[in-house]
């Protein structure tokens, strides 16, 4: 036997739990497979000769990874797009806040062993190693925002060992949680959508002040005045407020029912309001879609308003939209469609029609308005902090605003893209948020590290997933594999003979695919796609 032959991670020890899960040609070089350890599902790789071996979940919503794109030594989860490195289990894109265990190879007489320790044989994630405060550093870093990108830049200083102060300070009544899902189970628990008990911010010295809102900004003073009079110092800011939802503007806007989704409280009061009752959803883009797929159960009528043909026109297109209104309409949902509300009549104050601009009128109880959201940039009026037309704050690829240590992150933010050569974009995806905050913790540490992540999103509609990757804005034709009328498909949409984005339902792991093709730079070309081969999509 030549040692050279073997691969040796070290001895396992009486630590450890030790199985044979494989012959060493039972891989080739770019395959994955799901072993079992002790009865743990581990995720076994091989790559360049050499086997790894990690958990087999993703840390985000336990998408099974075997199902995923393996690229060189990172796997991308098929579901939403979270990547994880296959040699450490480290994540390396988002969404997601924990990492993969990692556990220890050897390859002896050309059979594979994988070793757990036996203190973490029931472990499916791990959070990556982290410092905590010093009490004797005044230097402060002040996050604007409780949401993901301000809760991954306070995790990503903490695992770099920044050790001042970190101060994080949100308008909502909840720590860090998971906003996408108020939209797609509306009567979630709370502890089901928090994202890091009390517990794990005071471990690690992350001060999070719910119920506390920024007012002004005075970037001369590194000082941030709240709504309530307090005032904080920083040597950092980060301003990441995201967005909030656009209200109605018509007459009957301010009747009891009209229902805005912004908060968890927002979520159970939409939830309570509608059991049994008419509901009456304005928006056919993702939150309303969404709102309306949940409502199926719940209302006792569930109608739907939108301003062009089809839902996600101009974000899917038709064919998908077409798609999408067949699902709700199977299940009793109205449309209408190419209309607008022009005015919410009411009784004794609350809501009891809907006058619609063609003249049609639509009994409710609740009405939930989904019709675009506003940068929550309003408190840097007077500030030296650029914005945009739109009230984005503009920021360059390392996070940075126009003023010295001001960086901002997430849905507030205009960005250069990278895939789209730089071009100023605002990405209100929940992955993007995460992969901003990290960049911009890297670089209040003086870590260079530019945003080069690609857009990655999802939709959920009465039980079935549309995954999306890339920048769609501007595309002139769809390329369509499979057939969308039977609910399993592939779309690439095409701008200047180029692939900018897909999207897929049933056809995983497609989009997880284009997306790494897209992160490391690769033209994908329309005649690519009109191709009957697709093996291109496996890099």
């Amino acid at each position: 036997m030549n040692p050279k032959e073997e691969q040796d991670q070290g001895e396992a020890s009486e630590e450890d739990v030790t199985e044979l899960v494989c012959q060493e040609d039972d891989l080739r070089d770019g395959q994955m497979k799901v072993v079992s350890v002790a009865e743990q599902k581990v995720l076994l790789v091989r790559t360049e000769g050499q086997y790894s071996a990690v958990g087999s979940l993703c840390s985000h919503y336990n998408a099974p990874l075997v199902k995923g794109a393996l690229v060189g030594n990172r796997v991308r989860c098929p579901f939403h797009g979270a990547c994880f490195n296959i040699k450490t289990g480290d994540i390396e894109e988002y969404p997601g806040l924990d990492s993969l265990p990692c556990h220890r190879v050897n390859v002896v007489d050309g059979k594979v062993f994988v070793s757990i320790k036996k203190k973490t044989l029931k472990q499916t994630r791990r959070v990556k190693e982290m410092c905590s405060v010093l009490p004797n550093i005044a230097h402060t870093v002040l996050l604007i925002g409780g949401g993901p990108a301000a809760l991954v830049c306070a995790e990503t200083l903490r695992q770099n060992c920044y050790r001042g102060r970190i101060v994080m300070v949100t308008k909502d009544t909840l720590p860090p949680f998971d906003k996408p899902k108020l939209s797609k189970a509306m009567n979630v628990d709370r502890n089901g959508i928090v994202l890091r008990s009390p517990e794990f911010f005071q471990q690690y010295g992350i001060e999070v002040r719910t119920e506390k809102e920024a007012a002004s900004v005075n970037t001369q003073d590194k000082a941030v005045t709240m709504k309530d009079g307090g005032v904080q110092r920083y040597d950092r800011l980060l301003i990441s407020t995201g967005c909030r939802a656009k209200p109605l503007s018509c007459p009957g806007s301010d009747l009891t029912g009209v229902k805005l989704l912004q908060s968890y409280e927002d979520a159970k009061d939409i939830d309570a309001s509608c059991l049994g009752r008419k509901a009456v959803v304005v928006g056919t883009s993702f939150i309303g879609m969404e709102v309306a797929s949940y409502l199926v159960t719940k209302a006792c009528s569930v109608s739907i308003v939108g301003t062009s043909k089809y839902p996600y026109e101009r974000s899917l297109g038709p064919e998908i939209g077409k798609m999408t209104m067949r699902m709700l309409e199977e299940q009793n949902v109205k449309f209408y469609m190419n209309d607008g509300v022009a005015e919410i009549r009411g009784e004794n104050g609350s809501v009891r029609e809907v006058l619609l601009k063609s003249g049609k009128i639509l009994e409710a109880d609740v009405l939930i308005a989904g019709i675009g959201v506003i940068p929550n940039s309003d408190f840097l009026a007077g500030s030296e902090v650029e914005v945009d037309s739109k009230k984005a704050v503009v920021v360059d690829k390392f996070m940075r605003t126009n003023v010295g240590d001001v960086f901002s992150a997430g849905d507030v933010t205009s960005f250069p893209l990278t895939i789209r050569g730089d071009q100023r974009v605002s990405v209100g995806h929940w992955q993007m948020s995460q992969a901003q905050g990290r960049v911009a913790a890297l670089n209040m540490l003086n870590i260079p590290t530019k945003i080069e992540s690609v857009p990655f999103f999802w939709t959920a509609l009465l039980g079935k997933s549309i995954r999306y990757a890339g920048y769609g804005e501007g595309y002139t034709e769809v390329v369509f594999k499979g057939k969308v009328e039977d609910r399993k498909f592939l779309a690439f949409y095409i701008k200047d003979d180029t692939v900018v984005a897909a999207a897929s339902l049933m056809f995983d792991p497609a989009v997880a695919q284009l997306a790494e093709l897209m992160a490391a730079g690769r033209r994908v070309t329309k005649a690519q796609t009109q191709a009957e081969d697709l093996s291109w999509l496996q890099m």
